[in-house]
């Protein structure tokens, strides 16, 4: 790839000021007159702002979990601090209504009563860390409230405690420490095994990940790394082989998992990933809980499938003292650690800080993980075209086979319009691409700098069309090079897979799936079948949905020539069982077929 960089797009009249500042709308009196509509009911939510009133008072700053010196130093220089620790829910919702911005670690809950509680008098929630699971995201872009993290400060402390755990599984470390406390010598006990010269799989190669495969290196072992979104160019650089999930599993002696957790990572490694990997495997997760199965874990470590885990984070935390994998003799755990330095939790507060003064100020920064704020004139004219972006960039990621890397992405905006603002759509379409498999939330703020973090390369096309100026679009196309498809129709003659769509009556519809027209609205979930173009087809597949209780809200079929091959789109309400998936493909005029949900 000859170049990361994406693209930047003229503004129009009507579009964002070059700076993307939003100070007029995040003034002191700002609930006095700001309203606020949803575009769609999804975490990414788009908010309309109007200008309000400004005021000469320094904002307050409720810090409600400890935060690092020079965070505060940071803070008092701009506004009041009041740092209350401890504070029950009650205690939260009382004083929530004088604060114009809160900080909180993972301890407290801002949840929608906090919000609600506020009186729209909270401008800025900023979480001290990476994750926001403790934070209502919905009900704060409701409110008109922009959430800020601090992503990158604990990325080394993260990474050193992967490799502290790395190395003290593999030495028996915390086992020979209880031993040697209880009274006993047993050298022949704890006998360990060697770093060097052996395999390590990176699942995950971001901030984390590349950091600790970097460590790694140091210590001898050979590093190969699994990441759809990995910068092939990084890797090379530190001397990473990028391969793919099941390639990884399969030849590493260790694995250490960097990935969010989301619907896609959710329990990746399981029973069936176990039986998939070298026996004697070792595992270290210092990343989310949830990625691991962990009655599987405890399966495969009884089983002598994985020899030992170390393992910093829990699907519940903190687990029960009963918790089987926990009590494991070949498990080494820590109390979620990862981020517990005290350098990362002086560069935590410092980020944290200069996020929310940065807010306070008007700024719009890069970790701002809700909905930005844009002209109401532009988003209201842009609504339909932005869930349809959305729901275009869901489909093209999720008709990507997996162990490809998307790299590349051509959108086509087809418009009477030269001056089109296309940022928003731009942002929207990235966010279907990423957000399905990534814990970033990507909103116009962050989606060209998050892009050109993953190595992800978004080139657009205006296609003029003459006519009338009063339609801002006629359709959205987006297309995926370089990849391989989970469903051969969705490619176009030139290889890449297409996808296209365009607004009818307010309602985003799905209209051409590589060569095959097709006409469905982008509700619910769709399932894509390739077909043998013949009577009774739409029977069949409508029978089997109809005996497994799955609601069909609408169907079209699009073909190339009579009798010859069609793609069949369906529409349902709720997603199939897998049987019922199963008895579709066993249909003999349907070829191929897949499930997308958007």
């Amino acid at each position: 790839m000859a170049s990361l960089k994406i693209p930047t797009l003229k503004t129009s009249s009507h579009s964002l000021s070059s700076k993307l500042s939003f100070r007029s709308a995040f003034s002191a009196n700002f609930p006095n007159s700001a309203r606020f509509s949803r575009s769609q009911p999804q975490r990414g939510r788009v908010l309309i702002i109007t200008s309000a009133a400004s005021s000469s008072n320094k904002p307050t700053v409720l810090v409600a979990e400890k935060l690092g010196e020079a965070g505060l130093t940071l803070l008092k220089e701009f506004a009041d601090v009041d740092c209350s620790y401890n504070l029950s829910p009650e205690e939260l919702r009382s004083k929530i209504s004088l604060c114009d911005a809160l900080i909180v670690r993972s301890g407290t809950k801002v949840n929608r009563a906090v919000f609600e509680s506020s009186g729209g008098r909270l401008k800025v929630v900023g979480r001290a860390g990476v994750g926001i699971d403790n934070v209502d995201l919905a009900a704060a872009t409701e409110h008109g409230c922009l959430v800020v993290n601090a992503p990158t400060a604990n990325t080394v402390a993260a990474a050193e405690h992967g490799i502290a755990l790395l190395a003290a599984m593999a030495r028996n470390v915390a086992q020979a420490d209880a031993s040697i406390k209880s009274g006993k010598w047993q050298r022949n006990k704890y006998v360990g095994v060697s770093l060097v010269g052996k395999t390590l799989a990176v699942l995950g190669f971001g901030k984390v990940g590349s950091e600790v495969a970097r460590r790694a290196k140091g210590l001898g072992m050979h590093v190969i790394a699994h990441d759809p979104y990995a910068p092939a160019e990084r890797a090379r650089a530190i001397g990473v082989e990028l391969v793919s999930f099941d390639e990884a599993i399969e030849t590493a002696d260790f694995i250490s998992m960097h990935m969010p957790l989301t619907p896609a990572t959710s329990k990746m490694l399981n029973d069936g990933t176990f039986a998939k990997m070298k026996k004697g495997v070792r595992i270290v997760n210092v990343a989310r809980g949830g990625v691991v199965d962990e009655e599987a874990l405890v399966r495969a470590l009884d089983a002598g499938i994985v020899a030992q885990a170390a393992l910093d984070v829990f699907s519940e935390e903190p687990p029960k003292q009963d918790n089987k994998l926990v009590q494991h003799e070949m498990v080494t755990v820590t109390p979620h650690l990862g981020a517990s330095t005290m350098e990362a939790q002086e560069g935590v507060a410092i980020e944290i800080a200069e996020a929310v003064v940065g807010a306070l100020k008007g700024e719009l920064a890069a970790t701002a993980v809700n909905a930005p704020m844009v002209p109401a004139e532009v988003l209201l004219e842009l609504k339909p075209y932005v869930i349809l972006a959305e729901k275009l960039g869901r489909l093209a990621v999720q008709l990507v086979a997996g162990g490809s890397g998307v790299k590349t992405v051509k959108v086509s905006y087809a418009s009477s319009r030269p001056d089109l603002d296309t940022r928003l759509l731009r942002a929207m379409i990235t966010k279907g691409i990423i957000e399905p498999i990534s814990d970033v939330y990507v909103n116009l703020v962050n989606a060209d700098y998050t892009a050109k973090q993953r190595g992800l390369r978004i080139t657009e096309e205006h296609i003029h069309l003459d006519g009338s100026h009063e339609i801002p679009l006629e359709f959205i196309k987006v297309q995926i090079a370089d990849v391989k498809s989970k469903f051969a129709s969705a490619t176009s003659k030139s290889g890449e897979i297409k996808v296209e769509g365009r607004v009818k009556d307010g309602i985003p519809h799905l209209t051409k799936v590589g060569s095959f027209r097709v006409d469905v609205s982008l509700e619910g979930s769709i399932i894509l079948c390739r077909q043998v173009d013949q009577p009774g087809m739409i029977g069949k597949v409508g029978s089997i949905l109809g005996e497994e209780n799955v609601n069909v809200s609408f169907m079209s079929v699009g073909r190339v020539a009579p009798r010859k091959h069609a793609v069949m789109a369906i529409g349902v309400d709720d997603q199939p069982r897998k049987e019922s998936l199963k008895r579709i493909g066993e249909v003999p005029a349907i070829e191929e077929f897949v499930f997308l949900k958007l």
